[in-house]
């Protein structure tokens, strides 16, 4: 049952905002949804979007500019929201990059946060189910994206799960997450001391296991201070492609930041690469 706390005309479309009780992360979850205008008379393909640290399910809606090219594809956006909130779970609220707002899309291990910190399961089991239930959508056709802490998610959700998606691409995502502070961080603290389990969740390991069965684009602005950080580490990941010869494209754009002005300027881009498989 998904409650609609909001609901906007836009492009031709709705943008709605929703919640539900998740029964993955055991709390009530929010989601937004575009629906194209496409929707109104077809099923229509569906494009997950993952955001980043600190974000909600609201940031990618209102900043990204993608509503307008989901239109004229007619693509149904989805966005969810970036951790189970107000759990009650002692220091969730502490830090900026763990807990509260970083789920990090893993299925935490370590108690207490393996009572509701499953955002892995509900990206790619619970939520598409609800998505089905409750909104004109073609199953069959399904791809992901996301930016920063949600660019990791979206390698791994598609890589792991290539029958479920068609297509991947990211912004400035982290993809070598068991190499970097904010990947050790979360890593260590969801899923504990053993980094067997860890290489299941990161994108620069997978792929040089798995891999993925369509090219992959990803956009890094040069400007992007965790680039500079060391946070990122796309070069850690384009070596692991070339290895094993995944297609890769990956893109270093001149003087972007790590903004939602660096994504709206290449969301037509990254739209129209989904498009050409979800169409």
């Amino acid at each position: 049952m998904i409650k609609l706390n909001s609901e906007y005309k836009t492009f031709g479309g709705k943008l709605g905002f929703y919640s539900h009780f998740s029964s993955s992360c055991n709390s009530e979850m929010r989601f937004a949804v575009y629906q194209p205008p496409q929707a109104t008379s077809q099923n229509v393909p569906v494009l997950y979007w993952l955001s980043g640290l600190t974000c909600t399910e609201e940031n990618f809606m209102i900043k990204a500019g993608a509503q307008k090219y989901a239109a004229e594809h007619g693509l149904l956006l989805v966005a969810p929201d970036t951790s189970p909130r107000n759990t009650g779970i002692l220091g969730e609220d502490e830090s900026w990059d763990f807990g509260t707002g970083a789920g990090f899309y893993v299925d935490a291990t370590e108690i207490p946060w393996s009572s509701h910190y499953k955002m892995y399961s509900y990206v790619v089991e619970e939520l598409p189910n609800v998505i089905a239930e409750n909104f004109p959508v073609n199953l069959d056709k399904q791809s992901i994206f996301g930016h920063s802490m949600g660019g990791h998610g979206a390698l791994i959700c598609a890589m792991r799960n290539p029958e479920k998606y068609k297509s991947v691409s990211a912004f400035a995502p982290v993809v070598a997450p068991m190499q970097c502070p904010w990947g050790e961080k979360a890593l260590s603290g969801y899923l504990g001391d053993n980094k067997d389990t860890w290489s299941n969740y990161d994108a620069t390991e997978l792929v040089k296991k798995i891999g993925f069965h369509s090219p992959i684009l990803i956009d890094q602005g040069t400007a992007d201070s965790f680039f500079q950080q060391k946070q990122l580490l796309p070069e850690l990941f384009e070596k692991a492609c070339a290895q094993v010869k995944q297609p890769l494209n990956l893109r270093y754009q001149e003087g972007y930041d790590h903004s939602y002005y660096f994504i709206a300027s290449f969301m037509e881009d990254h739209i129209h690469h989904h498009a050409i498989f979800l169409n």
